[in-house]
């Protein structure tokens, strides 16, 4: 289309008289995508919120107003399927993920209980005033109190598997797996300023639409360099973290 996307970013670049090595320099977006833009060949594209990121930054160093590009691409040719509104998404407390599994613990809890307690009046009962009576309830408590003690976890116990928490210092769009390859950001963008997480589990997959988000491992923050282009890493279960090539990455959309 002779107004469309791609004929305006190319319009721009050609009177200003750069050339795509140019732009890549500047604005770290692979020539490939750059030409795929420009003659609209999204199929070439990743899609979604990397291939608006893409249209942003190119247009807004071209001059161009890089959000309304952005939003022409979401509404003309972006599938209505897995498309997400921008919105700050707001961290899911631990205690509210795990809420389900410590009501139905607290049940079981006090299910055992009365049944330790029904045994030792029964006990009780059954003896009598009989002299040996106090052993088995004595040996019944002990060995309640033996239980707890083994069953008891020290306060400062390590819990498995490896934390992870994002912060987006700019709008970013993210795709964030656990070790079972759940989604628990499945494809948002983060609005400046929000923050997802922690999560914990045994290791993690990620993708960012750019590089403009902290990722605290383990409470210690990993190394995202700054980048306009789509990045990726694997977090293994000690906090390593490992960048992941385009075809690695994992796509929620």
């Amino acid at each position: 289309m002779d107004n469309g996307i791609g004929a305006t970013l190319r319009e721009a670049r050609n009177r200003r008289k750069i050339d795509l090595s140019e732009v890549e320099a500047a604005i770290k977006i692979r020539p490939r995508y750059l030409q795929a833009i420009e003659n609209e060949e999204w199929d070439a594209l990743p899609g979604g919120a990397y291939t608006r990121g893409f249209i942003r930054t190119y247009a807004s160093y071209l001059g161009l107003d890089g959000d309304r590009l952005a939003d022409d691409y979401r509404r003309s040719h972006a599938t209505p399927v897995g498309e997400r509104v921008p919105r700050r998404v707001e961290p899911v407390p631990a205690s509210a993920r795990r809420g389900d599994s410590r009501i139905s613990g607290r049940v079981a809890i006090v299910a055992v209980c009365a049944v330790l307690v029904a045994v030792v009046v029964a006990i009780g009962l059954l003896g009598g005033g009989d002299g040996g009576s106090s052993s088995p309830s004595s040996s019944a408590k002990q060995g309640s109190g033996k239980g707890g003690t083994r069953g008891q976890q020290p306060a400062n116990a390590a819990k498995p598997g490896v934390s992870v928490r994002l912060a987006a210092t700019a709008e970013v769009w993210v795709c964030l797996l656990d070790g079972k390859e759940r989604p628990l950001v499945n494809g948002q963008i983060l609005e400046e300023g929000a923050e997802a997480g922690p999560f914990r589990s045994g290791s993690f997959e990620v993708a960012f639409g750019n590089g403009s988000v902290t990722m605290l491992v383990d409470g210690k923050r990993a190394n995202v360099p700054a980048s306009s282009s789509p990045v990726g890493y694997r977090v293994g279960s000690g906090g390593e973290l490992v960048a992941l090539e385009e075809g690695e990455r994992p796509n929620c959309e």
